[in-house]
């Protein structure tokens, strides 16, 4: 491999390869105009069934479960593939340009919330739920909501460009990323060994951040990497992993802006709790 001499200044000339390389730029701002769509409910979602983007509907469905009717929620379907996340009405919501974002019209004055993390706490503090209110209970819960938010790059960003998108190995990077990851998963392990959930005794929004993305990879189904990152042998976050996805709610919210996998398990828009029987994909593409 030819060593790599960084220039004095940085400059885009080329794109940087990888399975991404078409929506990567390094500026910020949209590159067209497009509004987006609102529908009936107090809450407006703009995503995708990514792990970031599952956090949220998992909540969402959670807090219906529970009882919550104010929390109906009309989700529409960004394809970041497609640059959707670049148009303009978008981007007035994130300026950020990441999926998922949220408008909440349940009061006079809509408020915009992005990124996932503050998506969770504003609905767990609107609706009292899955956010404990005891001073220790409560700081435990955020920490380990706030250690996915800076943990998580590593896995995806990290371990997974290098180890299944980036356009070349290299064992260096992927090394780097796989102790990492490997570590943060002996974290989880650890912490799941004294604690029924994360945040303690109850499931909460750390868990629902948690999950996607690692519960994910516990079972192998991302990066195509649980056999090289011996993720069987975490058997703690098996246990919880497993925990979690029998939950009713979160195999609903793992359904909404799903646009890969089987068809029976995508629901792209979700607009009424009804969707989830009659507008998978394969009943629509039966029907049409």
């Amino acid at each position: 491999m030819t060593e790599y001499t960084p220039p004095a200044v940085w400059t885009w000339n080329k794109e940087n390869g990888g399975r991404f390389a078409s929506i990567n730029r390094p500026i910020a701002g949209p590159t067209h105009d497009k509004e987006l769509p609102i529908g009936k409910h107090p809450f407006q979602l703009y995503s995708l069934a990514t792990p970031n983007g599952v956090k949220v509907t998992v909540m969402f469905e959670e807090l219906l479960a529970l009882g919550h009717k104010g929390a109906e929620y009309d989700a529409w379907l960004i394809s970041i593939g497609k640059g959707d996340q670049f148009g303009s009405g978008f981007v007035d919501v994130n300026p950020n340009s990441k999926i998922p974002a949220l408008m909440d019209r349940s009061g006079p004055t809509p408020i915009r919330i992005f990124e996932s993390g503050a998506i969770l706490v504003h609905l767990a503090e609107k609706f009292g739920a899955f956010l404990p209110t005891e001073p220790a209970a409560r700081a435990e819960c955020m920490s380990w909501l706030f250690w996915q938010m800076g943990s998580a790059p590593y896995l995806g960003g990290g371990f997974g460009h290098f180890y299944a998108y980036a356009p070349t190995k290299i064992e260096y990077a992927i090394d780097r990323f796989a102790m990492e990851v490997k570590r943060q998963m002996d974290v989880l392990d650890r912490r799941l060994g004294e604690s029924d959930y994360l945040g303690g005794k109850d499931y909460s929004i750390a868990d629902m951040a948690v999950w996607p993305w690692y519960g994910a990879l516990a079972k192998g189904l991302v990066y195509g990497a649980g056999e090289f990152l011996d993720v069987a042998s975490y058997k703690n976050v098996q246990r919880w992993t497993d925990a979690i996805a029998a939950r009713p709610a979160v195999q609903r919210g793992r359904m909404v802006n799903r646009a890969t996998g089987e068809l029976s398990s995508q629901l792209h828009e979700r607009h009424d709790a009804s969707d989830f029987d009659t507008k998978t994909q394969d009943k629509l593409e039966a029907a049409s």
